[in-house]
């Protein structure tokens, strides 16, 4: 097999680790035929070359990645860098302290963006935990 499939299917399998495989399936089933090369390069790139990397954890790669999209006041990636950030053992309480820290540095309508999408999707994300509780009790 070639570098290049192995890196995808590594990056694959950490896409899925960390957002999730309804999250990755998600992307990947609304992937059209001029935006699937994206789809690749995303796996190939930032999961496969970049979060497989071991000198910092994936926790830490989250908070950078949550700050990162709130300097970019890329709101919906980072809906799902925040569940991400969730899954890879996160508390809400970091997600706020980077959010915050971020605010300072990036600027208040970054950082207020930035709240509202963090803030909907930690509301999803508790949704979900509150009701797989639910279901295996």
């Amino acid at each position: 097999m070639s570098k290049d499939y192995d890196t995808y299917q590594e990056g694959l399998k950490i896409r899925r680790e960390v957002m999730g495989d309804a999250h990755v399936n998600r992307a990947m089933d609304n992937a059209s035929e001029f935006s699937m090369p994206l789809q690749d390069m995303v796996i190939r790139n930032a999961w496969g070359e970049v979060w497989v990397r071991d000198a910092i954890s994936k926790k830490t790669r989250s908070l950078v990645t949550v700050a990162t999209l709130a300097a970019l006041k890329a709101s919906t990636e980072l809906k799902g860098h925040v569940r991400g950030a969730l899954r890879n053992g996160c508390t809400v309480e970091e997600i706020q302290e980077v959010l915050l820290h971020s605010a300072v540095y990036c600027g208040m309508p970054s950082g207020i963006e930035a709240f509202r999408a963090a803030e909907e999707a930690i509301i999803a994300w508790q949704a979900e935990v509150e009701q797989e509780s639910d279901q295996n009790t």
